[in-house]
């Protein structure tokens, strides 16, 4: 019996691996990116595009805030307490994060266009539309999955009172 057991504790232990993965990999990737943006700021190079650039790496903040968000909350998933408050407060920080992003893409929006119709840039509108929406989403699926949650957890709690 404590062979299955073992089992069953490396499977859940295992699960959220790959998730950790590609959320250090996202990590990964966006730091790269923000250190090429940084370097490209300060040699004076970016020109026009300084503020786009300076705006993206603003962004970032709330970016890898949300990401060490879903880090605790793999965390709290491997641990057995998906269903608690903390996990609730990640996602709440998550969706706050996801509307912060979106908001300082929004703001940007009018820049954005200005720089597309001076450089002659085609689909500098689509672009500008999908930085803000994406994050949007995002925003939107986890107030719904905190909603949800939170009802599991009400739900249960009446169940434990009940037992």
């Amino acid at each position: 019996m404590s062979m299955n057991n073992a089992k069953i504790s490396a499977i859940k232990g295992s699960s959220t691996i790959f998730l950790r993965a590609v959320i250090y990999l996202i990590g990964l990737a966006v730091a790269g990116l923000c250190v090429i943006l940084l370097g490209a700021s300060v040699s004076g190079n970016a020109g026009m595009f300084l503020p786009l650039m300076l705006g993206m790496l603003a962004a970032a903040v709330p970016f890898f805030h949300a990401l060490h968000q879903g880090l605790l909350l793999l965390g709290y998933i491997d641990k057995n307490s998906a269903f608690s408050e903390l996990s609730v407060r990640a996602i709440r920080k998550i969706k706050y994060c996801a509307g912060a992003i979106s908001v300082l893409y929004a703001l940007m929006m009018p820049y954005i266009l200005y720089v597309s119709e001076k450089d002659d840039a085609p689909g500098g509108v689509a672009i500008g539309l999908v930085l803000i929406f994406a994050p949007f989403v995002i925003a939107v699926f986890a107030a719904v999955l905190e909603r949800l949650l939170q009802n599991a957890i009400e739900i249960k709690s009446e169940n434990d009172l009940t037992v």
